[in-house]
């Protein structure tokens, strides 16, 4: 019996050996770049020395995570990053919602495909270039600046006042996330059977209305599995971005995780201490993931897992 199962098995696999010979170099990718570099968590619980090797370096438990919490800018750094990753969730996440609602309502079909081809553009445009952009936009000769100071105001250094650099840092995501952000939600609403329209119409449902109870059901299941997939990178700021714009000036409300593993960990180089950083960062994040999977398969009965 279990040499006919193996034979039915290997026959299906060599029947199908060229879908998975096409699968091959993705999953090698993937075990390579993603599963092997976990062996390198183990540094986190060593005191990590070059010459000996991860395994040759003796082990220190938790030594590393005790020291990140006893570090005075642990709370700075978490505060900042939970903060930043709210704000952003706040305002970024229900954007490309609002803006695919919007192409959804628009009849002129040139004029719709138009719009969605400028919306998407900015998301191809390197962080680096757009991090360029802002500074030249908020420097004290920069486009905002001489529209401030046309209207008679006094030219303002954005990126060196705390006050400005998380509003500066979340509109510009919007801006340039929002299009391609809305290519998932317009795939949702591309399934909907035109002809529940036609009845609301006949039945007197103004647009608002076929929004509420045709277009928005029609959505809800992919808004939760997004909204899931956007608490649990919650703690995962764009730190690339973050460390283009901050200064020492705004440390105080940009300085996050990322941008403090890079200063330890690269520039520092305390590999074990920044590993530990990230392994406990990882597991709050797994733990959020987890608890709004939970909530939602109660809630909503729509989940990941």
């Amino acid at each position: 019996m279990l040499a006919a199962t193996n034979k039915k098995r290997w026959s299906k696999l060599w029947k199908h050996r060229y879908l998975y010979l096409m699968v091959l170099p993705g999953m090698i990718t993937i075990l390579v770049f993603s599963y092997f570099p976990m062996y390198g968590i183990t540094i986190a619980f060593k005191d990590y020395n070059a010459s000996k090797g991860i395994m040759g370096s003796p082990w220190v438990g938790f030594k590393y995570f005790t020291t990140f919490f006893h570090d005075p800018m642990a709370f700075r750094v978490l505060k900042n990053t939970l903060l930043l990753g709210l704000y952003t969730l706040l305002w970024s996440f229900p954007a490309p919602i609002i803006l695919a609602l919007l192409f959804n309502e628009l009849r002129n079909k040139h004029f719709k495909k138009f719009v969605q081809t400028v919306s998407y553009f900015p998301h191809f445009i390197s962080v680096v270039i757009v991090a360029g952009m802002l500074k030249d936009f908020t420097a004290r000769d920069g486009l905002f600046n001489q529209i401030i100071t046309y209207f008679g105001g006094t030219p303002i250094m954005f990126l060196l006042e705390p006050g400005y650099f998380r509003t500066i840092f979340i509109s510009s995501g919007i801006w340039q996330g929002v299009g391609f952000g809305t290519i998932i939600y317009l795939a949702a609403l591309s399934g909907i059977d035109p002809t529940y329209y036609d009845v609301a119409e006949v039945d007197g449902a103004s647009r608002w209305k076929k929004i509420v109870h045709i277009t928005w059901p029609s959505i809800k299941p992919t808004t939760i599995i997004l909204l899931i997939f956007a608490l649990g990178g919650i703690l995962g700021s764009d730190f690339q971005k973050i460390i283009l714009l901050y200064s020492p000036e705004t440390y105080s409300v940009a300085d996050v995780i990322g941008s403090y593993v890079y200063r330890q960990g690269i520039l520092g180089a305390r590999y074990e201490y920044t590993t530990a950083i990230g392994l406990f960062m990882s597991v709050i994040s797994f733990v959020i993931l987890y608890i709004s999977n939970w909530v939602s398969r109660k809630v909503s009965e729509t989940s990941l897992f």
